[in-house]
């Protein structure tokens, strides 16, 4: 019997997608340098001169070939992978040097910020659990029938609009999901029907199970649990004699059962919808049009939440990939969605003339409480901070921000990395992406 027919798992319908960013730091590294696309490329710190340690955050696969993973010490790094700035002959073919930036989080932040858009526009509940990915429930908007279709599009959707390549696999439960993720990275994807997660996970690695690490799998290899087939057949008891109920919990895993669900972290902290063209347009009356139609979308998915906002923004992307933010924040919180528009076309005045290639609207300070709606009666004058390329703007915090600077929550629903409920990291690096809490 297949775990999604036993009473351990949510639901048999639900369909549970993950989506991973590959080489996440890297390949929004090769966004702003096209040229380094192909390139040996390690992002991390500690190499540059002065700096006396510091370690990988992350390496592309060119860089791997040479040995170099996340969260390696930088020093033996550059032992395996000399930089190729550091070379003898500048200018000249190094076929064994690589290329080393410096760990920039405000602009791998900013390109997260349009991934959690797309994402957020194929589902109502999306589970951010880190800068490079998160869980889907798309059981009523996809579907067992149509989901390889939707995965392929998905992955073609962020490559085109954002410029970065993702990683989706699909299945039963959130465990089958997040492994099937990683088996055919990068840019690749999986699916797992009901009725063969069981199969899906027989021959794989233990260490590919959620929950266990390194260690955990050198315990099982002295119990002669080598794959996760064994890991099932194993004896639950002696299990969690040896780890506790995590060791029940990592037999019911690569058994396929898992009772979790995609459930959002709280009460998002903002709401956006960003659309791109296919084509930078010019034009400002298709422009409007645009705008118009993403704050009706914005303000219609607030409604739905029981959401107010007091700061409407919008996001402009000129080309290749230049992104404008620009803000107004109210007296109080409202839920208006004839103001939303026409705060957002006011805002847009200032790209009247540009080049544009995608459009956001956004809608922040959210207020999730029962109570009167702020007064709009002349709120120019009330404390309404808008930014035109010279003056501040207001942050979610309070702080004023320099105009035109995306922060690091603009247009982001959650995205502070956490743990799952069991304290383990939630973010995954196989894909050889370190968490920065490796490097303080």
């Amino acid at each position: 019997m297949d775990a999604a027919r036993l009473p351990g798992t949510a639901r048999p319908e639900q369909v549970v997608a993950h989506v991973d960013m590959d080489c996440f730091y890297a390949a929004c590294e090769r966004r702003r340098e096209p040229e380094l696309v192909g390139e040996p490329l390690v992002v991390g710190m500690g190499y540059e001169g002065g700096e006396t340690h510091g370690a990988v955050a992350t390496a592309s696969y060119e860089a791997r070939e040479h040995g170099v993973e996340s969260a390696m010490a930088i020093s033996e790094a550059l032992e395996r992978l000399p930089r190729r700035a550091d070379a003898e002959t500048p200018g000249s073919d190094h076929p064994e040097t690589g290329i080393y930036r410096p760990v920039d989080m405000d602009y791998y932040e900013s390109v997260a910020e349009e991934v959690r858009a797309l994402l957020h526009e194929q589902s109502e509940t999306v589970r951010e659990v880190s800068i490079d990915e998160a869980y889907l429930d798309i059981t009523d908007t996809v579907g067992w029938d149509g989901v390889e279709r939707w995965a392929s599009e998905l992955r073609d959707s962020i490559e085109s609009e954002v410029g970065v390549v993702a990683s989706v696999g699909v299945a039963p439960t959130m465990s089958a999901a997040k492994v099937a993720s990683d088996r055919e990275k990068p840019d690749g994807q999986v699916v797992v029907r009901p009725g063969e997660v069981r199969q899906f996970f027989a021959d794989l690695p233990v260490e590919d199970v959620h929950g266990v690490g390194p260690v955990t799998a050198r315990e099982l290899a002295e119990l002669g649990i080598e794959s996760a087939g064994d890991l099932a057949d194993a004896d639950p008891e002696t299990l969690e004699g040896r780890f506790g109920e995590r060791g029940r919990e990592i037999w019911r895993y690569a058994r396929g059962e898992d009772t979790r669900t995609v459930t959002p972290r709280g009460d998002p902290k903002s709401l956006s919808r960003e659309s791109a063209f296919t084509d930078a347009v010019e034009d400002g009356e298709e422009k409007r049009r645009k705008v118009t139609t993403l704050a009706r979308a914005v303000a219609d998915r607030a409604h739905r939440k029981e959401a107010r906002y007091q700061t409407i923004g919008i996001k402009v992307v000129e080309p290749p990939f230049d992104i404008n933010t620009r803000a107004r924040s109210l007296p109080g919180p409202v839920a208006d969605a004839d103001l939303v528009e026409s705060i957002a076309l006011d805002l847009l005045g200032e790209f009247e003339d540009s080049a544009v290639r995608k459009l956001g609207v956004r809608v922040s300070n959210l207020d999730f409480s029962a109570g009167e709606q702020a007064s709009l009666g002349g709120f120019e004058a009330a404390g309404t901070t808008e930014s035109d390329g010279s003056d501040a703007v207001t942050t979610e915090s309070g702080e004023p921000e320099q105009a035109g600077q995306t922060s690091l929550t603009a247009f982001d629903e959650d995205g502070t990395p956490s743990s799952d409920d069991g304290g383990r990291p939630e973010h995954s690096e196989t894909d050889g992406q370190a968490s920065l809490g490796d490097f303080g």
